[in-house]
């Protein structure tokens, strides 16, 4: 069962009326990119500058350059309650500006069915949305940028074997690894700072023991990480 409070966020490729009139029909929110089309361009050079607002940034601070708006749009095509959102932004020092920008602006526009009257607010959360490409990138790092057999069936245990380890190492890192530096680390760093390390199992008094190289920079931070899932809560 569908959450009446989920939103659906994507990027232009959501833009489409088949999509939204499903996501709508379902009665969910959306958060979708919209093409930089004349028509659209026309209404953000037309925007006063008194109906620009200051964008705020990943913790909901006034984000200094960047400035959000809700554009006149005639929406009527889309679905009931559809609204447009412009973030306008300056560019990093160096960056290259396209010919579909002015002012020395970048322009980025959504579409929303979300209500209220803080569109910055409603802006950000529609960035928020990168947290969610990250994962694909993490994913793609840990087996899923290609699925290595030709039988269905086989590349389905394949996808569902990397989902467990990713979901592994998310956790390892939530758990284990809070507060130290490898807790921001994507997985091809994990696997040669930790998941690769050097050791050796030495036998003593019928119990194995883990013996690492003292030398090794993260040697501290995986005795650590074992000390910490030795003391979690079972079951």
């Amino acid at each position: 069962m569908l959450n009446r409070g989920t939103l659906v966020r994507c990027d232009s490729a959501g833009a489409t009326h088949g999509f939204l009139d499903v996501v709508s029909a379902l009665d969910l929110s959306f958060s979708v990119g919209l093409d930089l089309t004349e028509r659209v361009r026309a209404a953000i050079l037309a925007l006063r500058e008194s109906a620009w607002e200051r964008a705020l940034d990943s913790e909901g601070c006034e984000r200094e350059g960047a400035w959000v708006a809700e554009l006149p749009l005639d929406l009527s095509a889309w679905p009931q309650g559809t609204r447009a959102i412009c973030r306008r932004e300056r560019p990093h020092p160096g960056a290259q500006l396209s010919f579909s920008d002015a002012g020395g602006h970048r322009f980025q526009v959504i579409l929303t069915n979300q209500k209220g009257k803080h569109v910055a607010r409603l802006e950000q959360v529609h960035r928020q949305r990168a947290a969610i490409e990250d994962s694909i990138r993490c994913g793609k790092a840990s087996g899923l940028r290609n699925l290595p057999f030709r039988a269905y069936s086989m590349n389905a245990a394949w996808l569902e074997l990397v989902l467990i380890g990713i979901d592994l190492l998310a956790w390892m890192r939530r758990l284990l690894l809070v507060g130290t530096p490898l807790a921001a680390c994507e997985p091809k760093s994990l696997r040669y700072r930790l998941l690769h390390v050097a050791g050796r199992l030495v036998r003593h008094a019928r119990s194995l023991s883990l013996r690492l190289s003292p030398s090794w920079p993260w040697a501290q931070t995986l005795v650590s990480a074992f000390t910490r899932l030795k003391a979690l809560p079972s079951g």
